[in-house]
């Protein structure tokens, strides 16, 4: 099954001849790619690689959303702007946007607002810490049931979700998730999804990977954990480091 891989580069690098350069890089190896879908969710002001995307191979993304469409919101980014751009795939709910104020109810309202322009939300959920009693899977619950309220059943399918462990991320020195623990998370939140919508539809959604994703753990997780791509930040700005991340994946 082909794989999805989300190349996160967060607020890297810091100008534009090095985003050029390290874009030029990704499309030098397009051959590499096989059928996988790549997609590059560059800093707002790199969107203009968008110009220069004249591969199929490589899709473009965004770190961000605002939860309106136009007016009089500073700093904001609406739907209709990226979709100009030529993004069609939004992160949204990653660790370090919750960790400045973001919360499940601004999530949801701009996966709804996605949504409503036919663009992908890729949805990041993931605990803090995991306890032995297990409340950790209670949290990541409630977050899927928040960040999704009021999403139908013919709109569930055009979601992706993101399982991103915070105690895994390198940012946070924490410890590396394990492949159990991945798989473990994955069948939970197929049994949440199928709870809320059916067996059926939650058998069809995308969950994939993030958490200090690099070339060693990448293939255990894609085989061994089952996950249908992953979502990788740091070593997706070291272009050697994530081909080879791409190439673990036959």
């Amino acid at each position: 099954m082909n794989k999805i891989v989300i190349a996160n580069w967060k607020m890297n690098p810091q100008t534009k001849k090095e985003a050029e350069q390290l874009f030029k890089a990704f499309l030098s190896k397009d051959q590499k790619l096989n059928k996988n879908k790549v997609i590059i969710c560059p800093s707002l002001p790199h969107l203009f690689i968008s110009q220069k995307l004249k591969n199929k191979k490589v899709l473009l993304g965004a770190q961000n959303v605002s939860t309106e469409n136009e007016g009089a919101y500073t700093g904001e980014v609406s739907p209709k702007m990226l979709k100009d751009m030529g993004v069609n795939y939004v992160i949204v709910g990653h660790s370090e946007r919750r960790k400045i104020g973001e919360d499940d109810e601004t999530i949801n309202k701009k996966i709804l607002n996605l949504l409503k322009y036919k663009m992908i939300p890729i949805l990041c959920v993931g605990e803090k810490k995991r306890d032995h009693d297990g409340f950790y899977l209670s949290y990541v619950r409630e977050q899927i049931k928040s960040c999704l309220f009021g999403v139908s059943s013919s709109n569930i399918k055009n979601i992706i979700i993101a399982y991103e462990p915070i105690w895994a991320i390198s940012s946070n020195k924490g410890t590396e998730a394990t492949v159990s623990e991945f798989t473990e998370m994955k069948i939970f939140i197929k049994k949440t999804l199928s709870d809320l919508y059916n067996e059926k539809t939650a058998h069809n959604i995308l969950i994939i990977y993030g958490g200090s994703v690099n070339s060693i753990n990448a293939k255990p997780f894609l085989e061994e954990g089952g996950a249908d791509g992953l979502l990788v930040g740091r070593d997706s700005l070291n272009i050697k480091k994530f081909f080879s991340i791409l190439e673990t994946i036959k």
